[in-house]
């Protein structure tokens, strides 16, 4: 007779995740924001980010994935907190220099890049900027249109790569909105 009792399996999980999560997205919002979506090959994740393939693969899905998990956590640790500055902003000057100093490089090129190509991006992009209209729009009081013409215009002026001198010389022009 043979011995047909049950027979304990020892369920053997997969390797612990040997990145830090959390590091690796911040690692690609600033690479991504400095190179966009197209000038980031997968091979440059991997480099940059110090993350094995198969590990990007099996965390994030794709390099689309990765990219709106970093584009997500760019727009809470960095529009987010822009957005919660403007809405104290005292007049139209200091909603300029506030936008232009944000680091935004990601959010621009997302804008510019991807968001006419994916409607995932472009909902994210079009909330965010929304999000910023509204705020000077609020702190300001004027209406929404105006502070969409005002945010348009400070990320010009990042866009342009000179802020400080163009913004100045704006800014100074501004001072009728406060």
């Amino acid at each position: 007779m043979t011995d047909r009792s049950p027979t304990e399996y020892s369920h053997v999980m997969g390797r612990p995740r040997a990145f830090d999560e959390d590091k690796v997205v911040r690692a690609a919002v600033g690479l991504f924001g400095s190179r966009a979506y197209d000038g980031v090959s997968v091979d440059d994740l991997v480099t940059h980010l110090g993350v094995h393939r198969n590990s990007l693969y099996k965390t994030f899905g794709s390099k689309r994935g990765l990219y709106l998990v970093a584009l997500r956590r760019h727009l809470a640790d960095d529009v987010r907190p822009l957005v919660d500055a403007l809405a104290a902003a005292s007049d139209a000057a200091t909603a300029l220099r506030l936008v232009t100093s944000a680091g935004l490089g990601l959010l621009l090129l997302a804008a510019a890049e991807r968001a006419p190509v994916d409607q995932e991006v472009a909902a994210e992009v079009t909330a965010a900027l929304g999000a910023v209209d509204r705020a000077i729009a609020d702190a300001l009081g004027i209406p929404t249109d105006l502070a969409a013409a005002l945010t348009a215009a400070a990320l010009g002026i990042l866009l342009r790569g000179n802020p400080d001198s163009v913004g100045t010389a704006l800014s100074q022009r501004l001072d009728p909105l406060a």
